[in-house]
């Protein structure tokens, strides 16, 4: 089973990184674009703190959103909000969620996500320390997929090609680092396409991050991955 222990104390150290970058920011930095198309920094902030509530609604049992509108209500509703409270807010639900995490429970048991997604309750702490270093990247002031640990590197494969596994527009492909490799699309009935690459380049590709330029292909073309 997943260490959701040791995951919750990387997501602590995770987003204590985050928060002391963003403490850096003004509030004109924070309106300038993100990398994610039609967000701002501001947009990306408060997703942050909204997915923290949502995955204590997870962990708690509830429904992670009350609706898809009023999720997208919510970031836009505070994605223009001062420094000084986007700061406390990511802070505040982030400490909202460390304590849900810490709180004696199940961690065996089946929790729902979006969309009717489920999973174990003890990879949640894993999907948030993903959200906390994939946006803290999103957020474009300095810290890049290089910068992140090589744990998470690693582990962030092995889940994007998990989640791409079976998938009927993917055509199966071999993922490689040059030490370990992974499989996902479709399942293979004859030659699979083989991408290989630096693990920033490769979570850069799987994650939408990066066109894959960086990366060495064989037996076809970069396959088109479909939004996460």
């Amino acid at each position: 089973m997943t260490d959701h222990a040791h995951d919750l104390a990387c997501v602590r150290k995770a987003t204590d990184r985050l928060l002391t970058a963003v403490a850096e920011l003004d509030d004109a930095s924070l309106a300038e674009p993100s990398r994610l198309p039609g967000w701002s920094r501001g947009h990306v902030l408060a997703h942050l703190a909204r997915n923290a509530d949502a995955l204590v609604n997870v962990l708690e049992g509830r429904p992670m959103y009350v609706s898809a509108e009023q999720r997208d209500a919510d970031i836009e509703r505070g994605a223009p909000r001062a420094a000084a409270a986007q700061l406390a807010d990511v802070r505040e639900s982030a400490a909202r969620f460390q304590a849900a995490g810490e709180a004696p429970a199940d961690w065996t048991r089946t929790v729902e996500l979006r969309n009717g997604v489920t999973d174990s309750a003890s990879r949640v702490p894993f999907r948030r320390w993903a959200e906390v270093e994939l946006h803290h990247v999103d957020l474009g002031i300095g810290y890049e997929l290089e910068d992140v640990p090589a744990e998470f590197l690693e582990r962030e494969t092995d889940f994007l090609a998990q989640r791409f596994s079976g998938h009927p527009g993917v055509p199966a492909i071999r993922v490689t680092d040059g030490t370990r490799a992974w499989r996902t699309g479709r399942e293979a009935d004859g030659p699979e396409v083989t991408v290989s690459g630096r693990p920033a380049d490769l979570v850069g590709w799987l994650a939408g991050r990066r066109d894959g330029a960086a990366l060495e292909v064989r037996g076809g073309a970069l396959p088109t991955l479909p939004p996460l």
